[in-house]
C-alpha cells in the first residue's frame, strides 16, 4: 500500500475547493480514513509543491515524481510506526534514544521524537523552493507531550511552512492545537459513484463489501485486496451460532475481533426493533435476546481493549465465539451450559 494507493474520484472536488479556499499556514482535515482522508492530504501536499502552476498535482514535474517516489526532501509525512508498517513505508528510521523500531513494538502513537525531529526539518531551507509540508496521520494519535512539541511550530512556523493534520476525529486533538489551524471536513461520498468505483477496480458483491466497511469505498478496497469474500461474510452469522471459530480463527486477530463485534451490534440492533448495519436482516438468527448479548458484547470491547496482549489468539477466538453462540440462540433453545458460556471469560494469555 502507499499514501495514495488509488485514483478516488470523489477526491477531486474536495481537492479543488481547499486549493481554492484554504490560505492557512496550518489545517485539520476531518474525514474518515475509509473513504480516502490520508489520500486527500497528500494530493493537497502534492498541489502545494506541484511545479507546474496547475490546480491540482501535474503528475508530470519534478516536484510531483518525487511526491510519488515518497523521495521529495519538502515533504514528510509523519506517522505512527504500525501506520508506516501497514503502508510499505520505513518505520523506525529517527533514533529514540532507546533502539529503533526493529528492536520493539512499532509504536501506535506519533512519538515526541518523530515531531522533535519534523520541527528540526521544518527550519531547513526547502530542496526545491517551493516551501515545506508537514502531514500528520493521524493527528490524534500524537499523546499529549508530542501535541505539545508541535504548539509553538503551529503558531510560529518555519517560513513557508504548512502543516496538514488529519483525523477522523478532531475532538480528539487538544483544544490548543484546534485553536491554531484551520479546519475542513471531508464529505462522505455518494452511493452511486463508489459503486461505480468498485466496480472499476474489478470488485463484485459491493453491496455487501460496503455494508461491511460501513459504506467507506477504500476500505472496501483494502478489504477486497486482504482475501475479503461475500459468501464468507454473508456466512459468518450462521458459522458463529453454530459454534464455528474455523473462518475467523484464519484471521488476524484485531479483523476477528472487529467482525464479532460488527456482528454483535447488528444483533442488538435487531434485538431492540432496529435495523442492523453490517449484516443482511435474514442472516441473522431470529428471536434475538438483548439480556444474551450485552454479555458478549461486553466480552468483545475487553479482548479489542487487551488486543495487544500476547494472548494465544485462537483460544481467545474461539472462546469469544462460544459465547457468541450463547449469545444468538433463541430464549428456548439455551441450555445451561451455553447460559454460563454468556459469561464474559476472564482472559488468560
Amino acid at each position: 500500500m502507499t499514501l495514495e494507493p488509488l485514483a478516488m474520484p470523489w477526491l477531486d472536488a474536495p481537492l479543488a475547493q481547499l486549493l481554492a479556499q484554504q490560505r492557512g499556514h496550518a489545517l485539520i482535515l476531518q474525514g474518515r480514513f475509509g473513504d480516502g482522508l490520508l489520500a486527500l492530504g497528500w494530493r493537497l501536499a502534492r498541489a502545494w509543491l506541484c511545479e507546474s502552476g496547475g490546480p491540482r498535482p501535474c503528475g508530470q514535474c519534478g516536484s510531483c515524481h518525487l511526491a510519488d517516489q515518497q523521495t521529495h526532501p519538502d515533504l514528510r509525512p509523519v506517522l505512527p510506526e504500525t501506520w508506516q508498517l501497514a503502508l510499505g513505508l520505513t518505520a523506525g528510521e529517527e533514533g529514540d534514544g532507546e533502539g529503533k523500531a526493529g528492536k520493539r513494538k512499532p509504536s501506535k502513537d506519533i512519538r515526541v521524537e518523530q515531531v522533535r525531529q519534523a520541527i528540526d526539518w521544518s527550519h531547513t531551507t526547502s530542496g526545491r523552493g517551493r516551501g515545506k509540508v508537514l502531514l500528520l496521520s493521524p493527528a490524534d494519535a500524537m499523546n499529549e507531550v508530542s501535541a505539545n512539541a508541535l504548539l509553538k511550530t503551529l503558531e510560529e512556523p518555519a517560513a513557508g511552512l504548512r502543516l496538514l493534520l488529519c483525523t477522523e476525529d478532531a475532538g480528539q486533538l487538544l483544544p490548543t492545537i484546534r485553536s491554531r489551524c484551520q479546519s475542513w471536513r471531508l464529505p462522505s461520498p455518494e452511493d452511486a459513484p463508489v459503486r461505480a468505483w468498485l466496480s472499476q477496480q474489478g470488485l463484485n458483491d459491493a453491496d455487501d463489501l460496503l455494508r461491511a466497511c460501513q459504506g467507506q469505498a477504500l476500505s472496501a478496497w483494502q478489504a477486497a485486496q486482504q482475501g475479503w469474500r461475500a459468501d464468507a461474510w454473508r456466512a459468518l452469522p450462521r458459522q458463529v451460532a453454530q459454534g464455528d471459530a474455523q473462518s475467523l480463527s484464519a484471521l488476524a486477530p484485531p479483523d476477528a475481533l472487529r467482525q464479532l463485534q460488527q456482528l454483535c451490534h447488528d444483533a442488538m440492533a435487531v434485538a431492540v426493533g432496529g435495523e442492523p448495519r453490517y449484516f443482511d436482516r435474514q442472516a441473522l438468527p431470529a428471536r434475538l435476546r438483548l439480556e444474551a448479548l450485552v454479555p458478549w458484547s461486553r466480552a468483545l470491547a475487553q479482548a479489542v481493549r487487551q488486543q495487544d496482549h500476547p494472548w494465544n489468539a485462537g483460544l481467545l477466538i474461539e472462546s469469544l465465539v462460544l459465547q457468541g453462540q450463547a449469545a444468538l440462540a433463541p430464549a428456548a433453545a439455551v441450555s445451561p451450559r451455553r447460559a454460563a458460556a454468556q459469561r464474559p471469560a476472564t482472559l488468560r494469555p
